[in-house]
């Protein structure tokens, strides 16, 4: 295993934890998750840092996917504490293994920026939604001022291998809106106390066609 094998199985996902865990980052999580009801897909649920938020009375069944073998640790474990029963598998955005159509949200939160080809995934997202089904999104990204978006542009090189692949330039809700989706914002805001050139989030509500 050479150094960035071995850095991305046993350093980043103990650095996503921690970050991704922070106070602001899980009071904006608080905000989205809960909106989640039936039968519910997370995308990047590694870590396990949404399960917490989950309504019960909402939500009649969970599956997620993720890549990494250490955070699907994490969240099998989150969920064996939580007592509620799960289908978390390996898995990667490109390729979603749900049929058509299965759930009724799906949850993504702080994961677009780091998967391969974002269009593809945010497909898959619509392919498994019913008619009409949500997509609940938190992410960060390019922020709308020009300054600090340079400033990612010269930065987001040097980023990425520190970040899992963690990219800082990638648009959010527009994005999501030319999927296919209708967006419907709630919030935009830079992160306090964070460098700014990470700290843009939008987090909101896209509706599937229906």
């Amino acid at each position: 295993m050479g150094l960035q094998s071995w850095y991305d199985a046993h350093v980043v996902p103990r650095v996503i934890r921690k970050l991704c865990g922070s106070e602001v980052i899980m009071d904006r999580r608080a905000e989205v998750v809960p909106l989640a009801s039936g039968r519910v897909f997370e995308l990047g649920c590694g870590g396990g840092l949404n399960q917490r938020f989950y309504d019960p009375a909402r939500v009649t069944a969970f599956a997620g996917i993720d890549p990494g073998a250490k955070l699907l640790d994490y969240a099998r474990d989150e969920a064996k504490r939580r007592g509620w029963a799960t289908d978390i598998r390996d898995g990667v955005g490109e390729d979603i293994p749900f049929a058509s159509g299965s759930f009724d949200t799906a949850v993504c939160t702080f994961t677009l920026c780091s998967v391969a080809d974002p269009a593809r995934v945010l497909a898959e997202l619509r392919r498994i939604l019913v008619p009409g089904g949500r997509l609940l999104f938190l992410e960060h990204g390019r922020s709308p001022d020009a300054d600090v978006a340079r400033w990612q542009d010269r930065i987001e090189p040097l980023w990425k291998p520190l970040a899992g692949g963690c990219h800082l330039t990638r648009p959010i809700s527009g994005s999501i809106a030319q999927a296919g989706f209708a967006v419907t914002p709630i919030g935009a805001r830079y992160a306090p106390r964070m460098p700014r050139i990470a700290a843009w989030m939008e987090w909101g509500v896209a509706t599937a066609p229906g």
